[in-house]
Parts: C-alpha cells; sequence; structure tokens
C-alpha cells in the first residue's frame, strides 16, 4: 500500500536539501532525493508547485505556492467553476428569430429579426436549419428586411492578448455575432510554370479576402523565411513573406468583423433558402410588439465545458465568462464585467483572488496573473462540491483523451491513464493543474505551474517540468501498484467526488 507520511517525509527531505521550504525533517536519504530534484529542476524559468493529498487533506508538497505567475488556459479551470455555479447546467445559448408582421398565404408581410447571443458553437448549419424551420411552417418568403441584432462596441479582444495571435483562429473574435467559430478555412498554393503563388479560401468565407505576395522558398536557401498575416480591416488580409517549402499549407484565419461576416454569411446563404425582399442590415432593437417565429439552442453548459477543458477551446471559455458578467450584472457582456463576476462568485466561494489578476476566460492574456495556491482551492471546489465534480470527468485524461492525449511524457507509464488535468500552454508558459488518481480511491491534487521558458530548438520533444514531477513523485509508490493502475483500461479509471 501506498503509504503517505513516507512520501511526505521523502519530499520534504528534497525540498530541505534544496533549501526550498518544508517541514524539518531526518536527513536519511537526503541526498538521493536531493539529485533527483535537482535533476529535474528548471535551471532558467520559475515555477510553483503544490500537491496535496485529498484523502487526509495532507500537503504533500508545497513550493512558491503565493507567487503570481501566468496561468495560461489553466485558467479555464475558474472558468468552468464559475459559469456552472452562475449560469446552471441547463443554460443553452439561443438563436432566435423574430417577427413583426403577420404571416399571409406564406409570407411574412413585414421584417424579421435574427438575435445572436454569442454561441460559440452556431454554425451556418444551424442557421440554414433556422430557415428550414420556417418552409417547414409555410412561409417561403419575407417580405420586408433580415435585421441582426447584436451588442454592440463590444470587446472583441481581452487586454493582454497578443498582437500577433489576433490573425489565428485560437484567438478570434468574441461576440455577439459568431458564426463557424469566426473563423475561415483555405490554402496558401505553391507556384506552378503557369501561375504565382496564391491563397484560396473555402466558399464559406463569405466576405473574407486574402491578398498575397508571399512566396515559396522551395530550396529553403533564405536565411530567414517566415509568412506573415497583416490585418487590414474589413475581414481583408495580406499574406507576406515566404515559406520553406514546396507543399500547399492550411491557413486558418479568424475574422476581424464579426458583424459584417454574419451580415455576409446570411445574405448569400438565404439566396437558396427563404426570399427575402428587402435587404440584410444591421439593426438596433427587436420591436417589442414582434413575436418568436423559430430558432436554435446550443447543446447544454455541461456539454459545452467538456469541449472546453478538452480542447481547450478559447472562444467557448471566452464567450461563458462574458455570459457570466451580463448575467452576473444584468447588463451587456463584456471582459470587464466577466473578470469583476468571476472574482466576486469565486471569493463567495472560498477562493481567495484577492492578489489575482483576472482578465479574461480563456488564459490567453498575458495580463492573468494567479497563483498555485488559487488553482487548487478551485481544484478542490471542484472536488468536494457536487455541483462541481462532473466536470473532473471532463479534463483531458493522460494518454487518453484532449490536450493530454500525445502531450510528451503523458502517453506511456507511468503517468498514462493517471493523470486529469487540465493545461497551460503559451510561449515561455507549460502548466498543469488537476488530479493524480491512484488505486483505492486516493487522489492527489496538483498544480504545476512554469514560466519564464526560453525555446530549446534541440529538444523540441522534451517532457515538461510537470511530468517529471509528477514521474518522481511516484517513484515513492510501490511499483506493483504504479505499473496496475497504468495498465487499468482507461474507461475505468474515474475519479471519486
Amino acid at each position: 500500500m501506498y503509504s503517505l507520511p513516507k512520501t511526505t517525509l521523502y519530499i520534504s527531505l528534497l525540498l530541505a536539501a534544496l533549501g526550498l521550504q518544508a517541514e524539518p525533517s531526518p536527513p536519511e536519504n537526503s541526498a538521493l532525493f536531493a539529485k533527483q530534484m535537482a535533476d529535474i529542476s528548471p535551471r532558467h524559468s520559475q515555477t510553483a508547485v503544490i500537491a496535496l493529498d485529498l484523502a487526509s487533506n495532507q500537503l504533500i508538497y508545497s513550493h512558491q505556492p503565493d507567487t503570481l505567475l501566468i496561468p495560461a488556459s489553466t485558467q479555464k479551470v475558474l472558468t468552468a467553476v464559475t459559469a456552472m455555479a452562475t449560469l446552471g447546467p441547463e443554460f443553452r445559448y439561443v438563436t432566435e428569430l423574430w417577427s413583426d408582421a403577420p404571416i399571409r398565404h406564406g409570407h411574412i408581410a413585414g421584417s424579421v429579426y435574427l438575435r445572436f447571443n454569442g454561441d460559440p458553437t452556431l454554425t451556418q448549419a444551424d442557421l440554414k436549419g433556422i430557415f428550414a424551420s420556417l418552409v417547414k411552417q409555410g412561409i417561403t418568403r419575407i417580405e420586408g428586411h433580415l435585421y441582426l441584432i447584436g451588442d454592440k462596441q463590444e470587446q472583441l479582444q481581452a487586454p493582454g492578448w497578443v498582437w500577433d495571435d489576433l490573425g489565428i483562429c485560437f484567438a478570434a473574435p468574441v461576440s455577439s455575432y459568431i458564426i463557424n467559430q469566426n473563423c475561415v478555412y483555405g490554402q496558401f498554393i505553391p507556384s506552378s510554370a503557369t501561375q504565382t503563388a496564391r491563397v484560396k479560401l473555402r466558399a464559406a468565407s463569405y466576405g473574407v479576402k486574402v491578398s498575397s505576395d508571399a512566396v515559396f522558398d522551395q530550396q529553403a536557401n533564405r536565411d530567414f523565411c517566415q509568412l506573415d498575416l497583416v490585418r487590414l480591416g474589413q475581414n481583408q488580409y495580406h499574406l507576406r513573406g515566404c515559406y520553406p517549402g514546396s507543399e500547399a499549407i492550411p491557413l486558418a484565419i479568424a475574422v476581424s468583423d464579426p458583424e459584417k461576416f454574419a451580415k455576409d454569411t446570411l445574405s448569400a446563404m438565404l439566396k437558396g433558402e427563404v426570399t427575402v425582399a428587402g435587404k440584410v442590415q444591421i439593426g438596433e432593437h427587436i420591436p417589442q410588439k414582434a413575436k418568436l417565429i423559430a430558432s436554435h439552442s446550443s447543446a447544454p453548459l455541461p456539454e459545452l465545458l467538456t469541449t472546453m477543458l478538452l480542447k481547450s477551446d478559447n472562444l467557448i471559455a471566452d464567450s461563458l465568462f462574458k455570459q457570466v458578467g451580463k448575467t452576473y450584472y444584468r447588463t451587456q457582456g463584456s471582459f470587464t464585467h466577466g473578470a469583476a463576476a468571476m472574482k466576486h462568485i469565486l471569493t463567495d466561494l472560498g477562493v481567495d483572488l484577492s492578489s489575482a489578476n483576472i482578465v479574461d476566460g480563456s488564459g490567453l492574456s498575458r495580463y492573468n496573473l494567479l497563483n498555485a495556491r488559487q488553482l487548487a482551492d478551485v481544484l478542490s471546489l471542484m472536488h468536494r462540491d457536487t455541483r462541481f465534480s462532473g466536470l473532473i470527468a471532463s479534463l483531458p485524461q493522460a494518454g487518453v483523451s484532449g490536450t493530454l492525449k500525445y502531450r510528451q511524457g503523458y502517453t506511456k507509464p507511468p503517468l498514462k491513464n493517471l493523470i486529469f488535468a487540465k493545461t497551460g500552454s503559451m510561449q515561455g508558459v507549460a502548466n498543469l493543474a488537476g488530479f493524480m488518481r491512484l488505486p483505492q480511491q486516493q487522489d492527489i491534487l496538483f498544480v504545476v505551474l512554469e514560466n519564464g521558458m526560453a525555446p530549446e530548438p534541440n529538444k523540441p520533444n522534451k517532457p515538461a517540468f510537470s511530468a517529471d514531477f509528477l514521474t518522481t513523485l511516484l517513484r515513492e509508490i510501490p511499483p506493483a501498484q504504479v505499473n496496475t493502475a497504468s495498465q487499468t483500461d482507461a474507461k475505468t479509471m474515474k475519479l471519486s467526488h
């Protein structure tokens, strides 16, 4: 059986040997364990770590737990708990179509109003479904205009988002107007004997234009060769620079103007659906006399949170973050309102965020600051509060699902199957926060934050410090138990709640 006190003793010896804060312990075997820690401790980056046995509520390891660091996508753990506490498991985004006129002989004798509510999963197919439902009601023509209704003067990006990321789909603008994740796809196609290099967008890229004078460096002769996407506004872009290679490469481009993208998409889409005699326009409000005639609902909140946590979906995270602010303050959603609401809600749940800086829900902002203790407190809430315990099963599982399925250091024993955790990665940041599941229902909560990492081009597949730390911790458990756990079918590895 795994003996927690023995592990605690060993870790204390390691910390003492490294000059870190820990309880005094006898020096037995301290040199051996000090060497193990010295071998894995990063030389140039800053780390903060907490490991806690949840069965006994006994601290196993603590290093710089109050040091504020950039959380990256571990921020989504806070977003998941806050959204569940505020919106509830029955919450769904609803996109609604309203009419202000009577229906006569299959015609709407007036205008209709399509209300966008910031559904991060809304697709063009969902919108087609809304208008297809009109056909099922016998409605084939709208005599007036189609007005698109959304929030005005929105915060589309949070402070601290990296400028270089804004044209990339993982940093798509967060708006009440969202279609196809506010992302368009295409290819950068190399030149041939008769044609220069060009950009080709997919058919659904309505109103988006990409010019290019970029080239392929097919022989890789240039010392410096990289592509640069210039955002020109109004969903127009210019691709410049060069790409080392000779094969076409995929492009995924975030729209810069969600409102225009929605207008262009609906204008093109309705040509094959219900006839609209008027125009597609941006509207101000829905008339009081209007009646709901069709709608589309997203998946319920638990499903949205599962996708957010497994895939580290930034758009879902920040859409929910703004929705929390909207619900909490009963006003238009914004990053500012979301941040204030998150602090209030988690503080009421017992998490001390007085020293934290909360900017967004995704972790994209480099202005976010959390410490390991705050993340551990939120994870502890997930483990002990039945409102949030279902979120644990939505965390990526090492070697099995989500962002941990192929993560270096987690695809093989001893960590495979045992770790359920949220990753947090961006340039210079490699974090992990979650749970280690051991036999006999012994759950270990851990947070490993590492900031200030320099790129190591000669070691592209080197496991992160978090993998080394968790592997070192597991060495204190008898090998038979580790092997048994690692070989257990992934479907049976469930965390205790």
